[in-house]
């Protein structure tokens, strides 16, 4: 079994060190006396187009698809690759339809649009059940699943790949969604080139193995 070189925990080293510097970079030049809540999860409406995008993406793409998701590729074949269509087309129906709406009338999130279409109380059982789904099944299976696979691949301890995952979560999104939006530029850049070049190789090997010009 392969296992990592030392470069390789330079690599991940100094990609850790270098977003978790920059996001409280961010974070402390950004940071605004007495700023509400709203400005806090909304950027103060200071991101761009492509910085938003560029956010969907990153927060959209966890360890539950590089090892959930690609386990169950290999399973079950492309058709898992449904999943992701599905939320791409969801996404144009909302973008469309729906956001301008919301944006009309500034509403930020679901639990708001609750409260002003029927009661306080339904915007408060929502929002506490997503907390909770949040906080107990989503976040811990992700970050479950990326120590999993940074303790398969290194020799780094299964707790401490979770406590150093959690730390480097809690950094990288002190600031709120203006910090985020900014890191995730730079996360977005690094799964699209390093996804590139994965593809490349699983490709190239795969060619030689049974390609026409293999034996």
């Amino acid at each position: 079994m392969n296992t990592l070189q030392p470069a390789d925990y330079l690599v991940f080293l100094l990609y850790f060190i270098g977003v978790s510097i920059y996001g409280y970079y961010v974070y402390r030049k950004k940071a605004i006396v007495g700023k509400e809540a709203k400005d806090f999860f909304l950027a103060e409406g200071s991101l761009t187009w492509w910085a938003i995008g560029a956010s969907l993406i990153a927060s959209n793409i966890s360890a539950e698809h590089f090892i959930g998701m690609s386990g169950s590729g290999f399973a079950l074949g492309l058709a898992i690759s449904s999943y992701e269509w599905m939320a791409a087309a969801t996404l144009i129906l909302v973008a469309v339809f729906i956001l301008p709406i919301y944006l009309k009338n500034k509403i930020y999130t679901m639990p708001q649009f609750l409260a002003t279409r029927y009661s306080d109380k339904v915007s408060t059982v929502m929002a506490v059940f997503w907390l909770l789904v949040y906080v107990f099944v989503n976040l811990t299976s992700i970050i479950y699943l990326g120590a999993l696979a940074i303790s398969s691949i290194s020799g780094i301890s299964f707790t401490v790949g979770i406590i150093g995952l959690t730390v480097f979560s809690i950094i990288v999104t002190l600031g709120g969604m203006k910090v985020i939006g900014y890191t995730d530029v730079v996360q977005v850049v690094v799964l699209i080139v390093g996804g590139l070049i994965t593809a490349y190789l699983g490709l190239s090997l795969l060619s030689e193995q049974f390609g026409y010009g293999g034996n």
